[in-house]
């Protein structure tokens, strides 16, 4: 199994696109803090997936990297929460990435849940 064909890794790697894009839009006093803070966590998913792979033969293993992987989901979904309350992003963008976080959040959760589906 490729870590590049799992759903949750499709998703949150497109989620992650998106939040890079918008990021450069942020103010440039933002550019060692929240901006380097959401695209550090918003990658964060899908690398945890990608290692997450790596370590299917051992269940723990497997679930412990998945459960990384929705931790930064979760920090990223923090981050959005900053960058609306400062008018970075608009409504619409926030609750579209909020969306698309927590989609790949059940993915994640899925995973964890059936890790013998994934091995």
């Amino acid at each position: 199994m490729r870590f590049q064909d799992l759903l949750a890794y499709k998703k949150s790697f497109e989620l992650v696109m998106s939040i890079f894009e918008i990021a450069k839009s942020f103010p440039s006093e933002e550019k060692y803090s929240l901006t380097d803070q959401i695209r550090r966590s918003s990658r964060s998913v899908s690398a945890n997936i990608a290692e997450a792979t790596r370590k299917r033969r051992y269940l723990n293993h497997f679930i412990s990297k998945l459960t990384d992987s929705d931790a930064e989901n979760t920090e990223t979904q923090v981050w959005l929460e900053y960058a609306l309350a400062c008018n970075y992003i608009n409504t619409e963008t926030f609750d579209n990435f909020t969306s698309k976080s927590l989609e790949v959040g059940r993915l994640l959760n899925y995973m964890m849940n059936n890790p013998e589906k994934f091995n």
